[in-house]
């Protein structure tokens, strides 16, 4: 073939002529059309015939040519037929790189032959992206395959693209999910210690690391919790609320409202005990708290907050229970760090009759 020659430089003066003016005319001429699509078919063939293909040295090639042709060129047409070149390079390149594409997969199923790692690495690249809730904010997100939700305070939500048939997920800290329903492509979400997978779900997971604690809370669907060994422990069903801790899984029925509260501003608590109001609150306001008598542990409180500040918080439980608090304010630490705010809750020995009532 002409073109062919002319790439490796072995073209007669003559053929030389008339692939240039071939080039000149652009590239909506027919014969060069047919060139190309000619091309074309038989990198199809050889891409079906070959168990190992390194599309590089095409890409190589084509660039060679060009630069070689655009420093000895001097004439006026030349910047013409380096156009062409260049168009009929990209023409070819795009198709070859979707080829490589198309016939790794093909070849992969049909006889579980395996490419060039190099040259699969650049077509088939993961991107990862990472959606982020900065302290004492909520952030919404919405998921390539229609999947939606809210982040909490110092969370974050990672995964990789392409997303649709590979809907995984990492969490780190809290998120409210509405999951599209896909059968075919089951959505799962890793936490580091654990992992679910679910179809087409409403539910909370709280997963923060630094807790070394899991809790899911389904208010539709179904979700099947599984441990770090990948074996399944548990399968929810709504109102469900499930506890992983210290290797130890809890289950119970609560009411899924509360703990969807969150994403409309608001801190809910229904007859929650004092550590696990004492947690609540440490997510909610970036606080350290600490509970200093066990006497804590019998109460249970019930109230709603909304966008009420930590200080408001804490005098209105005091107000519905026997203790009293102090607060530390955080401060720049000598290496730079911000060292966060302490909250310090007591048992308030000094109301009997509310104790009497109470326990």
């Amino acid at each position: 073939m002409k073109t062919e020659r002319y790439i490796n430089g072995q073209t007669q003066e003559n053929e030389k002529e008339w692939v240039e003016s071939l080039f000149l005319n652009g590239e909506n001429n027919y014969v060069l059309q047919q060139l190309v699509e000619k091309d074309w078919n038989m990198m199809i063939k050889d891409l079906s015939s070959s168990s190992d293909v390194n599309l590089s040295h095409l890409q190589d090639r084509i660039h060679h040519t060009i630069r070689k042709n655009e420093f000895f060129k001097k004439q006026k047409p030349s910047r013409k037929i380096m156009s062409g070149y260049m168009k009929a390079a990209a023409l070819l390149l795009l198709p070859v790189l979707i080829a490589g594409t198309l016939g790794y997969r093909y070849l992969n199923k049909k006889s579980h032959a395996s490419y060039n790692q190099q040259s699969i690495a650049s077509i088939d690249q993961l991107v990862t992206t990472t959606i982020m809730a900065p302290m004492s904010a909520r952030v919404s997100f919405n998921l390539p395959d229609g999947t939606s939700g809210m982040l909490n305070s110092g969370s974050r939500l990672s995964y990789s693209l392409p997303f649709n048939k590979n809907r995984q997920v990492k969490l780190e800290g809290e998120a409210w999910f509405e999951v599209t329903s896909d059968a075919e492509h089951p959505f799962r979400i890793s936490t580091g210690n654990t992992s679910v997978e679910v179809l087409g779900t409403s539910f909370n997971m709280s997963a923060y690391s630094a807790e070394n604690y899991v809790e899911l809370v389904l208010q539709n669907g179904k979700v099947d919790f599984f441990d770090n060994q990948g074996y399944k422990k548990a399968t929810m069903l709504p109102s469900d609320r499930l506890v992983y801790q210290n290797g130890i899984i809890s289950k119970s029925v609560t009411d899924p409202v509360k703990y969807k509260a969150w994403t409309e501003g608001q801190l809910v608590f229904r007859g929650d005990p004092m550590t696990e109001v004492a947690r609540r609150l440490e997510q909610w306001y970036n606080v350290d708290v600490s509970l200093q008598d066990t006497e804590l542990e019998k109460f249970s409180f019930r109230a709603t907050f909304e966008d009420e500040k930590l200080d408001e918080v804490l005098r209105l439980l005091s107000m519905t229970s026997p203790i009293k608090y102090s607060i530390t304010p955080g401060k720049v630490l000598p290496d730079g760090t911000f060292e966060k705010q302490k909250v310090t809750i007591r048992f308030k020995e000094n109301n009997p009759d509310f104790l009497k009532s109470n326990l």
